[in-house]
C-alpha cells in the first residue's frame, strides 16, 4: 500500500506542475504575448525594375498608399494597380511614369480596414510599354492596418 501511495503522490505532484504550466500558457496566449502577427515585418516587395519606395494601409480613409519608382528603363504608360481583391485599381496623373520617376499612388478599398490588423495581399501593377505592349507585375504588401 506503501508503493502506491507513494506512486499516486508522485503522479499528482507532476500533474499539478504540468497544470500551472498550462494555465501560464493560456495566459500568455490570451493576453496576446503568443501573438506573431504582433511582431509582422512591413514590406512591399514588387518585380523587377518597380520600387515601393514608401507604403501605408490606413483604416480612417479605407486606401492603400504606394510610393512607386520607376527603374525599367523606359516610360510606362496607362499605369493601373489593384491591391488585393477588395481594392479598386488606381492610375495616378497622367497615368505615365517616366524612368525614374516616382509617384503617388492612393487605391481605395471597398471594405472597411480594422485598426491594427494584419493586412497582406497581392500587388498587380498593368502598364504599357513604349512599343504599346501590354505587361503585368505581381508583388506583395505585407503590413498592419495604421
Amino acid at each position: 500500500m506503501k508503493k502506491a501511495q507513494a506512486a499516486m503522490e508522485f503522479l499528482m505532484t507532476y500533474g499539478w506542475a504540468i497544470l500551472v504550466v498550462l494555465l501560464a500558457i493560456a495566459a500568455l496566449a490570451y493576453f496576446g504575448v503568443l501573438n506573431p502577427g504582433k511582431y509582422l515585418p512591413s514590406s512591399c516587395t514588387l518585380g523587377t525594375g518597380l520600387g515601393c519606395v514608401e507604403f501605408k494601409v490606413d483604416s480612417f480613409s479605407n486606401n492603400v498608399t504606394l510610393v512607386i519608382q520607376n527603374g525599367m528603363g523606359q516610360d510606362l504608360n496607362s499605369i493601373n494597380i489593384s491591391v488585393g481583391g477588395d481594392c479598386d485599381g488606381s492610375t495616378a496623373g497622367d497615368g505615365t511614369l517616366t524612368d525614374g520617376e516616382k509617384e503617388v499612388f492612393n487605391i481605395n478599398c471597398g471594405s472597411t480596414l480594422v485598426l491594427d490588423s494584419k493586412f497582406k495581399e497581392d500587388i498587380t501593377i498593368q502598364y504599357l510599354s513604349e512599343n504599346d505592349i501590354s505587361r503585368s507585375i505581381k508583388g506583395t504588401l505585407s503590413t498592419r492596418v495604421e
